[in-house]
């Protein structure tokens, strides 16, 4: 893994563009077989549509890239070989929500998810829903995937107006501090009841962090650079 590069971005141009993945389409029936398989170890796995993204480029306070449609399993092959095909990356959204007492409130996904016992702030891959007249809106993205993880609405925190753009090669974390007017513990016994009532979470557990003390090794690097930066 590339030691993460970090850069504050106030504007992401994002085209969504048509694009035959040449990977996807040469390794297709092992793609197929590694997913089949993937899917007998963890039967929740949906093989649906994702966006990843082509051609980055930083400059000054833009980031600018061009997304396309794959399949997820050539998204998760791709992710889990190494990511043999160094032309594309993923490019997705996170929502750092940071409590009145300064602390960071984080996921632990699911065994059923893809990302098991990984810990995030909240996040996904964007998908065909988070397309706005041909651009990609990683905020609408942050948005949905926060209300989804967690039970938060937009009217429930500040979202600070830059990103925290984290490039580490194969993946650019696009991270957005979200403020809560609460304390860590009262906001994670609010998302755990939110879990509570769902059937089948993302989330198995939360967690907080209030310095690099609290940082654990199920993070990924990203997480820990930004963490790094908040803390320093």
């Amino acid at each position: 893994m590339n030691t993460p590069v970090m850069h504050r971005i106030s504007t992401l141009d994002l085209a969504v563009e048509p694009w035959a993945w040449p990977f996807a389409d040469a390794r297709r029936e092992d793609i197929a077989a590694y997913f089949a398989g993937q899917q007998r170890k963890q039967p929740a796995l949906w093989n649906g549509r994702v966006l990843i993204g082509r051609n980055p480029v930083f400059s000054g306070d833009r980031f600018s890239a061009s997304y396309f449609e794959t399949d997820f399993a050539s998204f998760l092959a791709w992710r889990d070989w190494g990511f043999p095909d160094a032309t594309v990356f993923n490019g997705f959204g996170m929502g750092a929500l940071r409590c009145a007492d300064g602390a960071f409130v984080l996921g632990e996904m699911g065994q059923h998810t893809a990302n098991p016992g990984r810990i995030y702030f909240p996040s996904g891959t964007p998908d065909l829903n988070d397309v706005r007249d041909g651009m990609l809106d990683i905020s609408g993205s942050v948005v949905r995937e926060l209300e989804e993880e967690t039970g938060l609405s937009p009217g429930e925190y500040d979202s600070d107006p830059d990103w925290h753009c984290i490039d580490t090669g194969p993946a650019v974390a696009m991270i957005r501090m979200l403020r809560v007017d609460m304390p860590g513990e009262a906001l994670r016994a609010r998302i755990e009841a939110n879990l509570a009532t769902q059937q089948q979470p993302e989330l198995s557990s939360i967690h907080l962090v209030r310095g690099m003390g609290d940082v654990s090794a199920a993070m990924p690097h990203f997480v820990v650079a930004f963490l790094e930066r908040q803390f320093a």
